[in-house]
């Protein structure tokens, strides 16, 4: 789903990232050390890209930014050797793309179940068969395996995943960010920080939680604040209604350090970007476009991630980081423009 520019199309300028060339550096390298895996030749080709070639742009790439003199030099280097694919977007035609934010919130937490810490952070259940690249081929039961494993609705009501509980949280609104979100730190009332990422998910598709608030008349606009609002006034009851829409579900395992994406790197606070992977190059340099006030924007990410509403040419996730900042700003980023693909020419 990559549309090649043609000769006199508009360039975006990339010359102000010169200036955060170590940031991006070390963006680079976590795709370098995927794209150097053996196991991930196997993804490729992708949208007409080799994996020859998305491993030799990121190298050159590098290159650029470790030589060029400064912002100009490094625009006309990328313009010489590289050729740009805009992403076809929502249209199919390059009618743009609508990029949205995710992060890894700081939740409050217990190891304990209690009356206070209620709903709980499950580890991927081994009855979840799993398919090459992580794809989810069914659920194993006593009876062969079934092509679907279960629903929210039905996790949440069976207990079905009893004695596999990693955290205790306090708030279904705050299990429900660590599943949009795929990654959570929980603190315990000690002051101590678990780190839990993302393990596998059901397989089931993804209904957005804001749109149906929005479209039930709870909430005028789609934000995380609009949501916690409004779970703050509702009935139990009714929060539990329109979680369970949503019948995907997220599994989590705990981790050291910083969170990774789908292709198993750490991901890089506004330089990972997660897309379809369906129909996008992993691990490849992208420009993402948009209004000039949008900081989320008008710089080069990374290919390193996916997500459960990611399914179109249309959608893009860019990753803010870690804590209350990057929450608020995940949060809040709902802006629409364009997503650039770079290969060397």
């Amino acid at each position: 789903m990559l549309i090649r520019l043609e000769p006199g199309e508009p360039i975006p300028n990339f010359s102000r990232q010169w200036e955060d060339r170590e940031e991006l550096l070390v963006a680079l390298n976590q795709s370098l050390v995927w794209l150097r895996r053996n196991y991930a030749k196997q993804f490729f080709p992708q949208a007409g890209i080799t994996h020859e070639s998305a491993l030799e742009s990121l190298e050159r790439f590098g290159q650029i930014l470790r030589t060029t003199y400064g912002p100009e030099d490094f625009q006309k280097a990328v313009e010489d050797e590289f050729q740009l694919y805009k992403s076809a977007g929502w249209d199919g035609r390059g009618g743009g793309v609508l990029f949205t934010g995710y992060c890894t919130p700081i939740l409050k937490g217990s190891r304990q179940q209690s009356e206070t810490y209620r709903f709980p952070l499950y580890s991927l259940p081994p009855d979840l068969v799993k398919g090459p690249g992580g794809s989810i081929v069914g659920w194993q039961t006593n009876f062969g395996l079934q092509p679907q494993y279960p629903s929210r609705t039905a996790i949440e009501a069976s207990g079905m995943l009893k004695g596999l509980e990693l955290i205790w949280l306090a708030d279904p609104i705050d299990s429900y960010i660590a599943h949009v979100n795929g990654s959570a730190y929980v603190e315990l009332k000690d002051g101590s920080m678990l780190r839990f990422g993302y393990a596998g998910k059901n397989g089931r598709a993804y209904t957005s939680l804001a749109k149906e608030l929005v479209a039930g008349g709870r909430i005028e606009a789609a934000s995380l604040k609009a949501i916690r609002n409004w779970a703050g006034e509702a009935s139990d009851e009714e929060v539990c209604d329109y979680l369970n829409r949503n019948a995907s579900y997220v599994f989590f395992t705990p981790i050291e350090g910083t969170p990774h994406g789908s292709l198993d790197v750490p991901v890089t606070p506004g330089r990972t970007v997660a897309t379809d992977k369906s129909l996008f190059p992993r691990g490849a340099l992208v420009f993402v476009e948009g209004p000039s006030e949008e900081r989320a924007l008008n710089r080069l990410l990374f290919d390193q991630d996916t997500g459960g509403a990611i399914r179109t040419a249309g959608r893009a996730d860019i990753y803010t980081g870690i804590g209350p900042d990057a929450e608020k700003t995940a949060g809040e980023m709902k802006v629409v423009g364009q997503m650039y693909y770079l290969f060397l020419k």
